[in-house]
């Protein structure tokens, strides 16, 4: 299992470098079964490297660009976020695609970069609220999976995570119910054993990312195909973040 916490933009450096004790103060060392992972905004990914160094707690990164230098403003590659101790990078969030035009080509372009180099991404797909509401979930996460794993030639399973994070349920306080969660995670973890063998489809991780909170955690956890989750308001709160790290520690048991 594997718990990402996605800061997005929020926390100033000395914000990012004081929530980042807190979670290590509030989760400790993360045992073998269950990770967990913070991923801040860019200009404080050294800041928080700085603190977690060393500890369980692995940082992320929340974009990467495809390519490995060049004429691309505002862009940070991978050996950029390998340089500062990234461990993750979140690839195609909804927010990207919406706000800022990334498309499914673009998405996969990504992903073989980062598997190229062994910086692990986290896929992120999911329907818009029109699209549940038209029934065609299926239809566009299949797509999403297909073009973002397109031509991608995997090693291992610990070499890529998966997030459904339906877009309806993102900061909107709506949450899928579990077995709306499991019937999109269980179609997912069909497709990766398509594209890469029962092996290392069954052993992926695939997270939650619609609005996960203390309340909803343990419901979710509990489905077979939900690996964990992608976090993103209850991050910024140590004790909400650690509650739903505690969730999944006690799922792991249990399984």
């Amino acid at each position: 299992m594997l718990i990402a916490g996605n800061w997005k933009m929020n926390t100033d450096r000395q914000r990012a470098v004081s929530l980042a004790r807190d979670v290590l103060e509030h989760v400790g060392d993360s045992d073998s079964d269950v990770l967990v992972a913070i991923c801040p905004p860019f200009v404080n990914l050294e800041a928080v490297s700085s603190v977690v160094s060393g500890s369980a707690v692995r940082l992320g990164a929340q974009n990467v660009h495809h390519a490995e230098s060049g004429a691309f403003t505002g862009e940070v590659s991978v050996p950029m976020l390998q340089g500062v101790g990234c461990h993750y990078a979140i690839v195609g969030h909804s927010e990207r695609r919406q706000y800022f035009c990334e498309t499914d080509e673009t998405v996969n372009e990504k992903v073989k970069a980062c598997v190229d180099s062994r910086l692990v991404p986290i896929v992120c797909v999911g329907e818009s609220l029109s699209e549940r509401e038209e029934n065609k979930q299926e239809e566009v996460v299949t797509r999403q999976v297909r073009k973002a794993l397109s031509g991608v030639d995997l090693p291992d399973a610990a070499s890529l995570v998966v997030a459904y994070e339906p877009v309806w349920a993102i900061g909107t306080g709506r949450t899928a119910t579990p077995e709306q969660a499991q019937e999109v995670h269980a179609l997912i973890r069909g497709l990766l054993v398509q594209s890469f063998g029962e092996t290392i489809g069954k052993a992926i991780n695939i997270l939650y990312g619609g609005s996960m909170n203390p309340g909803n955690a343990e419901e979710l956890l509990a489905q077979t195909d939900v690996d964990g989750g992608l976090i993103g308001g209850a991050s910024l709160k140590p004790d909400q973040f650690a509650a739903i790290v505690e969730s999944a520690r006690n799922q792991a048991a249990i399984n």
